[in-house]
C-alpha cells in the first residue's frame, strides 16, 4: 500500500506541470497546485493517497532540500555598495535615487512588516483567536522567496532596482522569520537546550566556508560524470549542518538553510545549482508538497466554525502584514508598481510551511489551527500574483535607451549612426570639422566643438555614455581618447584604427583594457573573402529585411533550452554558439548556456527584439 501511495504520488507530480503547461496556467505557482491535488487525491476528496512512514521520510527530506535551495537563492551581492561599479552615466542617471537604493528601501519596508506583524499577532491574542503571540508574528512575517524569484524572472526583473528591492525584502522574510523561529524552538521547545549553543551552527558553518572555499577553483579540472563531486559536496554540507543542528536542539530546517547559505558563498557554478534544482524539484519537493495537501483533510477542517472564522482572518493577517511597504515602494518607484510589489510580498508559502512543521511538532498548534494558516497562505498565492501581473508596467527610469556617442562624423560614421536610431539607442555625433558639420548636421544630431582633448570631451559630457565609438581618422588621437575614456569609466569603446602601424604599437594594450580596435582594409579583406568562400553572404549584407546579430546569454529564461525548443526557434538561424571561447556548430539539439555568445540571422525588426530578451540580466 505504502508503494502505491508513492507511485501516485509520483504520477501526480509528472502530470501536473503537464497539465499547466497543456491549459496555459500561468498564474498559480507549481508548488500551490501540488498541494492543491494533494488535497484532491488525499482524504479531503477521493482518498487515493494516505501518509505513511516511507512518505513522511521522503517528505521530510523534501522540506530539508526545499530549505536548502531557499538558502542557494539569496544573492549577498545585493547588499554590497554597488557605487564604485556604477559608470558616470549610470551615476549621472541615478542622481535621484541613491537616497533610495534597493538595500535601504528593502530594510525599511521590512521594518514595517516586522512591526505590523507584532501588532496582528498581539490583536489575535487579545482577541483570544490565537493565543501564541510570538508563533503567529513570525508567521505573518513570511515571505516566499522562491515564488517572488519565479514571479519576478518571468517579468525580467531581477536585474532591475525595482526587482532587486523586491527580491531583498522577500530574502530578509525568509532570513528573518528563520531566525525567530530557531529562538522560539530554543525556548519553548520541550527538548531544547541552551542558546549559547546554536553559535555552534554558525561556526560550522564558517569552517565549512574556510575549508572548502577553494572547491569550485579545483574540482573542474577532475571532476567527472561518474564522480560529481559538487553534488557530493552539496549532500555532505546538507547532512553536516542537519546533524549539528539537531545535535544543539535546533530545528533540521535551519541546519538545511544555513547549509544552502554555505554553498552560496562558495560560488558554485550555474550548472551545480541547474542539477541541484532538478534533484529537488525533480523529485523531492513535489513529495513534500503534495504530502502537505494530503495531510490537510478539509472534510474535519471545514466542520469547525472557527477554522472558518481563522482562514480569512489569517490571510488579511498576511496580507496586511506586508500593506507598510506600499508607501516604503513609492519613495521610489510608481504608485501602480508599489501596489504590485506590496501584494507579492504578501506571497507566503515555504516558510509557512516550514514554521507549521515545527509548531505541530513542539504540540504548539492544534491540526485545525495549522489547517487554517496553511489555507490561508494558499489563498496568498493565489491572489497575490495576480495583483502583481495586473499592476505592474516597466519604470520610466527601466526605458532609457543605450547611449551611443561617436567621435567623429565621416563617411564610416554617420551610415551606422542613421541606422542605430531607428533602434533601441541614443545617438549623439561630434565632430571638429565645420565642413563635415555642414553636410551631416541635417541627417543626424552633430555637435561642433574646437577641439577633441579628453578634457573637452569631458566636460561636453561626451565620456557619459554607455558605448563610445571613436571613428576619427587620426590614430594617434582615437588611442589617447580611449585611454582616457576608460580611465573615466566607460564599459565600451570601439576604436578606428586606420593606420595599420598605430594599431600594432598599441593592440595590445587596448585590448588589455577591454577595448575593441578595427581596421577598414582589415575588415574589407576579411567581407571579401568571405564572398569568395560564402556568396550568400552579399545577399545577406544587402538584406534590408535581415541582419547578423550577437549577443550574450543572460536571460536565464533562454538558458538550458534546446535550441528547437526556444519560442523564437522559427525566427531566427543561429550560426554559431561562442562557449568558454570555443566555437560550436549548433543544431536543433544544442543546449543553450548562460554566457554563451549567440551569432544569428534574422528579421531586422523581430531579431532586434529578439537580441534585447536574450541579454536582458534575468
Amino acid at each position: 500500500m505504502d508503494q502505491v501511495s508513492l507511485v501516485i504520488i509520483l504520477l501526480a507530480a509528472l502530470l501536473i506541470p503537464l497539465i499547466m503547461a497543456k491549459f496555459k496556467i500561468n498564474s498559480l505557482p507549481t508548488a500551490v497546485m501540488e498541494i492543491i491535488v494533494g488535497i484532491v487525491i488525499g482524504p479531503s476528496v477521493f482518498n487515493f493517497v494516505n501518509t505513511s512512514d516511507l512518505i513522511s521520510q521522503l517528505s521530510t527530506i523534501g522540506v530539508i532540500v526545499l530549505l536548502f535551495l531557499s538558502g542557494l537563492e539569496i544573492d549577498f551581492s545585493l547588499f554590497k555598495k554597488r557605487r564604485t561599479a556604477l559608470t558616470p552615466l549610470e551615476q549621472k542617471n541615478a542622481v535621484n535615487t541613491p537616497k533610495y537604493s534597493p538595500v535601504r528601501l528593502s530594510v525599511y519596508a521590512y521594518s514595517t512588516i516586522i512591526v505590523l506583524s507584532l501588532l496582528l499577532a498581539a490583536a489575535f491574542k487579545v482577541s483570544g483567536l490565537f493565543s501564541d503571540f510570538w508563533l503567529a508574528a513570525i508567521l505573518f512575517g513570511t515571505i516566499s522567496l522562491g515564488i517572488v524569484i519565479a514571479a519576478l524572472k518571468e517579468q525580467e526583473l531581477l536585474s532591475k532596482a525595482f526587482g532587486q528591492t523586491i527580491l531583498l525584502i522577500s530574502v530578509f522574510g525568509e532570513l528573518v522569520p528563520m531566525m525567530g523561529l530557531t529562538l522560539y524552538a530554543s525556548v519553548y521547545g520541550s527538548n531544547s537546550q541552551s542558546l549559547w549553543l546554536l553559535l555552534l551552527i554558525l561556526a560550522v558553518a564558517a569552517l565549512l566556508l574556510l575549508r572548502f572555499k577553494p572547491f569550485f577553483r579545483f574540482y573542474q579540472n577532475i571532476n567527472k560524470s561518474t564522480t560529481q563531486l559538487d553534488i557530493r559536496l552539496a549532500f555532505f554540507l546538507i547532512v553536516t549542518m542537519v546533524t549539528v543542528a539537531e545535535s544543539v536542539g535546533a530545528e533540521n530546517i535551519l541546519g538545511a538553510f544555513v547549509a544552502g547559505i554555505v554553498l552560496k558563498l562558495l560560488n558554485p557554478s550555474e550548472t551545480t545549482r541547474e542539477r541541484l534544482d532538478a534533484i529537488g524539484y525533480g523529485f523531492f519537493i513535489p513529495i513534500f508538497f503534495i504530502t502537505t495537501g494530503v495531510d490537510l483533510n478539509l472534510r474535519t477542517l471545514l466542520t469547525s466554525g472557527k477554522t472558518l472564522l481563522l482562514i480569512p482572518l489569517f490571510f488579511l493577517a498576511y496580507m496586511v502584514a506586508k500593506i507598510g511597504g506600499y508607501w516604503v515602494l513609492k519613495l521610489r518607484f510608481k504608485q501602480a508598481n508599489a501596489l504590485a510589489g506590496t501584494a507579492l510580498t504578501a506571497t507566503t508559502m515555504t516558510m509557512v510551511l516550514a514554521v507549521l512543521r515545527v509548531a505541530k511538532s513542539m504540540k504548539t498548534i492544534t491540526s485545525d489551527q495549522s489547517g487554517a494558516f496553511l489555507l490561508a497562505a494558499l489563498l496568498t498565492c493565489v491572489i497575490s500574483p495576480l495583483i502583481f501581473n495586473k499592476f505592474y508596467s516597466a519604470e520610466k527610469e527601466d526605458l532609457v535607451k543605450t547611449a551611443v556617442r561617436f567621435i567623429g562624423a565621416n563617411l564610416s560614421t554617420v551610415p551606422v549612426a542613421q541606422q542605430l536610431r531607428k533602434g533601441w539607442y541614443d545617438v549623439s555625433m561630434y565632430t571638429n570639422h565645420p565642413e563635415n558639420y555642414q553636410t551631416y548636421h541635417a541627417q543626424v544630431p552633430v555637435t561642433l566643438m574646437e577641439n577633441f582633448t579628453a578634457q573637452d570631451l569631458q566636460d561636453h559630457g561626451v565620456f557619459d555614455t554607455d558605448i563610445l565609438v571613436l571613428g576619427h581618422i587620426d590614430a594617434e588621437r582615437n588611442y589617447e581618447l580611449a585611454k582616457a575614456a576608460k580611465a573615466y569609466g566607460v564599459r565600451r569603446i570601439i576604436v578606428r584604427f586606420e593606420d595599420r602601424n598605430v594599431l600594432n604599437e598599441h593592440e595590445d594594450e587596448l585590448r588589455e583594457l577591454g577595448v575593441e580596435v578595427y581596421n577598414t582594409p582589415e575588415a574589407n579583406i576579411t567581407l571579401l573573402r568571405a564572398l569568395i568562400e560564402s556568396p550568400s553572404t552579399l545577399l545577406l549584407l544587402n538584406d534590408t529585411e535581415n541582419s547578423i546579430y550577437e549577443v550574450r546569454v543572460l536571460n536565464h529564461l533562454y538558458t538550458d533550452v534546446q535550441i528547437k525548443n526556444l519560442q523564437f526557434a522559427q525566427d531566427i538561424t543561429i550560426s554559431q554558439v561562442i562557449r568558454n571561447r570555443k566555437l560550436i556548430a549548433p543544431n536543433g539539439n544544442t543546449t543553450i548556456m548562460y554566457g554563451d555568445r549567440l551569432i544569428f540571422t534574422g528579421n531586422k525588426q523581430t531579431a532586434a527584439q529578439i537580441r534585447q530578451a536574450l541579454a536582458t540580466a534575468n
